[in-house]
């Protein structure tokens, strides 16, 4: 199948992808890319919070926490 792509907090909870772009106010962008969310890493929800915010995440071996704005500029695809 095609590849799909949406942006990471549409990602259901032990769900993966890799990162296919970084969208957003420049500094948050690169906040984001130094956090290691860039060039196609691997990303997986890991959990979220009750209401939805934060949402944890792991790339590159280690978790992070963003909030749903945050995660919602990150567009990941999925097998």
């Amino acid at each position: 199948g095609q590849p799909s792509a949406c942006s990471l907090n549409r990602l259901g909870v032990g769900c993966r992808g890799s990162v296919a772009s970084v969208s957003g106010q420049p500094e948050l962008r690169r906040r984001l890319m130094e956090m290691g969310l860039c060039d196609r890493a691997e990303v997986e929800v890991v959990r979220r919070a009750p209401m939805g915010d934060p949402i944890e995440v792991k790339v590159r071996g280690y978790c992070l926490s963003l909030r749903n704005d945050q995660a919602a500029c990150v567009q990941v695809t999925t097998a």
